[in-house]
C-alpha cells in the first residue's frame, strides 16, 4: 500500500487561525507535501510568510511547473487556482469554482486523480460549500478524509457540507488537528468515522478530466451530465447537472463549477439584482414622470399634467410591490 504523503487543505473564514496553530504543532521532518487554500481572492496576503514563521516547515506561494517535495507547503497564491499533476504543482486562472479562486475543489480534485490513496484531504471552517465535492473526489479514489467538527468552528457551513456529501474518515477539533494529520499519513487514525455518500469514481474520473480541460464542448459535459434549465450565476451560461449528485453540483461550458450551497447563493444574489435593478427603474419612471409634469405646468398643458400624475401614482404602487417582494426574499433568506 502506498504511503499518505499528500495533504491539501481547504478553509475559508476561521480558517486562518486554525492554520495558525496547525502549523505550529506539525513537525520540521513532515514526511508529506502540504498544499492549502484559502479563500483570499485577489487580495495579496503575507500568510506563507506567516506560516513559515509560525512553525518548522517551509511556506511559500506554489509557482508553477515546481516539484512537489515532502516537509514543504505551498498555498494558492491570490486568484490562481492551484492544481497537481504528473508530480508537480501548476497554477492557472480558469473559471472560479464556487465563486472561487483560489477554490478548494480543484486541488482537491486534481490531488485524488493524481494521487489516489496517498491523499489526506481536510476541510476546515468556511462559509458555503466549497471543498465538498472535492472531498468526495479524494474519498472516491480511497483517499483519507478530514473534517473539523463543525461545533468547533467560527463558519461551520464548509465542513458541514463536507460531511453531507461524503463524511469523512476522522472527525476532529481545531486542537486535535495535527495529531490527527500525523496519524493519517502513518495509517493508524483512532478513527472517529462519520458515513456519507459515495461518489461513482468512473463519473469523477470523467468530471476531473473535463474540468482539467477548462471550457468543455456541451457533447462532453452531455456525457457527465444533464441540462438543467439553470442558467451560470457568473457567465450566464446553461448549466449541466451531474448525474452523480453526491454531492449535487452543476458546471458550466465555460467552466464555472458549483456545488449546491454556492449555486443557490448565486441564485439568491442574482434574484436580488434583479429586484433592485427593477426598483431603479421604476423609480426612474417616477423621476421622468414628474420631470415631463413641471414641463407641463410650464406650458399650461392640464390634460398631460394628469396624464404624468396618473403615471406616477401607477409607478409607485408597482415601487411599493417590489419593496414587498424584496423584503419577503430577505426574511426567507435568513
Amino acid at each position: 500500500m502506498d504511503d499518505r504523503d499528500i495533504v491539501v487543505i481547504g478553509a475559508s473564514r476561521g480558517g486562518f487561525h486554525v492554520l495558525k496553530m496547525l502549523v505550529s504543532q506539525l513537525p520540521g521532518d513532515l514526511p508529506a507535501a502540504v498544499f492549502i487554500v484559502l479563500h483570499i481572492g485577489r487580495h495579496t496576503s503575507v500568510l506563507p510568510d506567516l506560516l513559515t514563521s509560525w512553525g518548522p516547515l517551509s511556506a511559500r506561494y506554489a509557482t508553477d511547473g515546481e516539484m512537489v517535495e515532502r516537509g514543504t507547503i505551498r498555498v494558492a497564491p491570490p486568484d490562481r487556482h492551484l492544481v497537481l499533476a504528473r508530480g508537480r504543482a501548476w497554477l492557472n486562472d480558469g473559471a472560479k469554482e464556487n465563486f472561487a479562486r483560489p477554490a478548494a475543489d480543484p486541488l482537491f480534485r486534481s490531488a485524488a486523480l493524481e494521487y489516489g490513496s496517498r491523499v489526506v484531504g481536510v476541510v476546515l471552517s468556511g462559509d458555503l460549500d466549497d471543498g465538498a465535492a472535492g472531498l468526495a473526489n479524494i474519498r472516491a479514489q480511497r483517499g483519507f478524509a478530514i473534517v473539523q467538527d463543525p461545533d468547533d468552528c467560527e463558519a461551520p457551513s464548509m465542513p458541514r457540507a463536507a460531511l453531507d456529501s461524503s463524511g469523512a474518515d476522522l472527525l476532529c477539533t481545531e486542537s486535535e488537528l495535527p495529531q490527527c494529520i500525523q496519524a493519517a499519513l502513518k495509517r493508524d487514525p483512532a478513527a472517529r468515522l462519520v458515513k456519507g455518500g459515495h461518489m461513482n469514481k468512473q463519473m469523477f474520473e470523467q468530471e476531473a478530466r473535463i474540468a482539467a480541460s477548462g471550457i468543455s464542448s456541451p457533447e462532453a459535459l452531455d456525457e457527465v451530465g444533464e441540462r438543467s434549465g439553470l442558467t451560470c450565476p457568473d457567465c450566464g451560461g446553461s448549466l449541466w447537472r451531474i448525474k452523480d449528485d453526491r454531492p449535487l453540483r452543476y458546471r458550466c461550458h465555460t467552466g464555472h463549477a458549483f456545488t449546491g450551497l454556492s449555486l443557490e447563493e448565486g441564485i439568491e444574489t442574482r434574484s436580488e439584482a434583479a429586484l433592485w435593478s427593477a426598483v431603479r427603474a421604476v423609480h426612474e419612471r417616477v423621476i421622468f414622470a414628474r420631470e415631463r409634469q413641471r414641463w407641463a405646468e410650464r406650458a399650461g398643458n392640464r390634460a398631460q399634467i394628469e396624464i404624468e400624475q396618473a403615471r406616477i401614482e401607477e409607478a409607485e404602487r408597482l415601487a411599493e410591490v417590489l419593496r414587498d417582494a424584496m423584503q419577503r426574499t430577505a426574511i426567507t433568506s435568513e
